[in-house]
């Protein structure tokens, strides 16, 4: 069974933009594997591109699906999904997906809660508006129940941006960039953080748009695997 990055208690920074991509089963599919416990039926956190033309064969989610549209866009039999949609679609749910024109996704399998059976399904720039922190320019809430939170935030040019951590915190660069613990961060670069240990960041000149998920790195109702 593949383990990579499976300790929660550390963190952990991955660069998937300078990755390769490693071929899926599915012709055309490849995926950037960020975190993963498992083979073909895994527990993971991935950056998945699907060339033009390319799709995967029908198949479920007991442990469900959590996914923002990078680039392109991604399509299923519910409809098409163009970059900046959020999706989540809890277990049990399945679908055929691909894409005809191509597109690129960052998805979390098989980390819902048991008991979550919400399906959300929110376009660009859709989102409940929420108040700004110093530094912070825009922040959307994609999802919020209790037990985790979701946001798309965007932070200003040439600032210091902090977040709290109580629980856990989890984040990928979209575009622009910053500076944490002396270390550079880029599009496609996904930071995990333990519990306590908040995050407190530089922006580059462009700033940086950051999709965040703020809860327990593994919720301790997490659909069995």
């Amino acid at each position: 069974m593949m383990r990579l990055n499976d300790d929660l208690t550390v963190r952990t920074a991955v660069h998937a933009g300078g990755m390769d991509w490693v071929p899926s089963p599915s012709p055309g599919v490849e995926r950037r594997m960020l975190s993963r416990i498992g083979d073909e039926k895994a527990r993971a956190t991935s950056i998945v591109r699907y060339a033009a033309g390319s799709r995967f064969p029908t198949h479920g989610h007991p442990g469900g699906e959590e996914f923002l549209v990078l680039d392109g866009v991604f399509q299923d039999e519910t409809g098409d999904f163009p970059a900046g949609t959020y999706v989540r679609n809890p277990p049990g749910t399945a679908h055929a997906p691909g894409s005809v024109p191509g597109c690129v996704i960052f998805v979390k399998l098989w980390q819902f809660r048991a008991d979550d059976q919400t399906r959300v399904v929110l376009q660009p720039g859709e989102g409940e508006a929420l108040p700004v922190r110093p530094g912070v320019e825009r922040a959307l809430s994609l999802f919020a129940d209790g037990h985790e939170e979701v946001r798309l935030e965007d932070w200003r040019p040439d600032s210091e941006v902090r977040v709290t951590n109580p629980q856990g915190l989890e984040l990928l660069i979209v575009a622009g960039g910053f500076i944490e613990k002396g270390e550079a961060f880029h599009s496609q670069s996904w930071l995990r953080l333990p519990a306590g240990q908040d995050l407190v960041v530089r922006t580059g000149g462009q700033g940086a748009r950051v999709w965040l998920k703020a809860g327990p790195l593994l919720h301790p109702d997490v659909c069995a695997f």
